[in-house]
């Protein structure tokens, strides 16, 4: 029974990683369909090879510095257990990705490629794993100087403020680094819109991320015998909260309708395990809000040129999602208990400044010796031609 249940576990895990895997192609698809035509193919050609790049700096590197385990045993002791820490290891790795493809989205149609690639390394190598460590291995003793502190440690379950957040506040130090598009903004304040190229492949990725997302969320428990119909229907519930809000915030606009529930699963990762269906529903409802309107001020008002708005759907509402568990997770408002107010703005704060501080340092040293951006003439062609020396039209022929 015992090894059938490491099996069991081993194949749940998978099953997750799997899940988590298919949601980069939503991720690119996204992108696909918001940025210009002449852009399209190095989005799709970014996703993939930053997953690449993700893969080989986090098994050298960056699961050591989250976990401390390394991968240079024996194959035969490796398979101890059925293999379970090589599934944990693909399983989490897809989250680490996941930081990297949300960049991706921020600084998309005038970074350049290898930079950006080098760049994906060093932050899940080094950046990301520091803040995974310390909230879901226990490193530093932050976690015990929280619960000390404000009565409970940060509860993160599946990456509200370790992955979204994370990757969002990392991307608002490229996007600015980078400065705007040419032809985005006027010399006296005029706002010239880039519409998105194709609302359907938009519309196609939105849908892979949401159906990916109930395994990012569910197998987040990483042992069959853990998982709980509580973090499914709670991330259902934050989900149509986020798509209803955003499709009133927004007033019909298809791409604040399909971004409305990715608000809303990003916000509710954190406490999809100790939320009552209810409290989900409205983390998700202020999700999609917070979206529209951080989205609109970034790019009207604040002149923030975050394409796919990467700072406002992962950055804030996933600073949200971890301030909302605990609000929604406290026992007086039907939830499991067990966290605090204080204990989760704490932690969120901490995650904010990692990311936001790493966000500057990688690119801003990347920007003073290699260079982070395309010229004016590359960018007027496209990336697709001046990197790739392809056009999206070639490709879909």
């Amino acid at each position: 029974m015992g090894a059938m249940n490491t099996a069991g576990d081993v194949l749940f895990v998978l099953l997750g990683a799997i899940m988590v895997l298919a949601m980069h192609s939503g991720f690119a698809f996204l992108e696909v369909g918001t940025v210009r035509k002449k852009n399209q193919v190095n989005a799709l050609v970014k996703i993939i090879t930053d997953f690449a790049a993700s893969t080989i700096a986090y098994f050298f590197i960056g699961f050591y510095v989250a976990y401390g385990v390394g991968f240079f045993d024996s194959a035969q002791a490796l398979t101890v257990n059925n293999g379970y820490e090589l599934v944990k290891f693909f399983f989490l790795l897809t989250f680490a990705a996941a930081i990297p493809a949300i960049i991706s989205g921020g600084i998309a149609e005038r970074a350049r490629f290898y930079p950006q690639l080098l760049a994906t390394f060093v932050i899940v190598a080094f950046i990301y794993p520091f803040f995974e460590g310390i909230t879901w291995n226990g490193n530093f003793g932050i976690q015990d100087w929280l619960e000390a502190t404000f009565g409970a440690p940060f509860h993160d379950f599946a990456g509200s403020v370790v992955v979204h957040a994370m990757g969002g506040w990392i991307a608002i130090g490229a996007v600015i680094l980078l400065g705007h598009r040419h032809g985005r903004y006027g010399k006296n304040g005029e706002v010239y819109a880039h519409p998105p190229s194709s609302i359907p492949f938009l519309a196609l990725g939105a849908w892979v991320l949401t159906v990916g997302w109930f395994g990012f969320n569910v197998m987040s428990a990483q042992k069959l015998g853990d998982i709980s119909g509580l973090v499914a229907v709670n991330s259902l519930m934050a989900m149509v909260g986020g798509i209803l809000v955003a499709l009133l915030a927004g007033r019909n606009d298809p791409g604040f309708v399909h971004n409305g529930p990715l608000a809303g699963l990003v916000a509710v990762c954190a406490g999809s395990d100790i939320m009552h269906p209810l409290g989900a529903l409205i983390t998700g409802a202020v999700a999609g809000g917070l979206f529209v309107w951080t989205f609109t001020l970034c790019q009207n008002k604040w002149k923030f040129d975050d394409v796919l708005g990467v700072w406002p759907l992962h950055g804030l509402c996933g600073a949200w999602g971890g301030i909302a568990a605990g609000i929604f997770g406290t026992t007086a408002l039907g939830g499991m208990g067990g966290v605090t107010f204080m204990g989760q703005l704490a932690g969120t704060l901490i995650g904010v400044v990692i990311a936001l501080a790493g966000g500057f340092l990688v690119y801003g040293i990347l920007k003073g010796t290699m260079g982070i951006r395309l010229s004016q003439e590359e960018e007027y062609n496209g990336a697709d031609l001046s990197i790739h020396k392809i056009a999206s039209e070639s490709v879909m022929e």
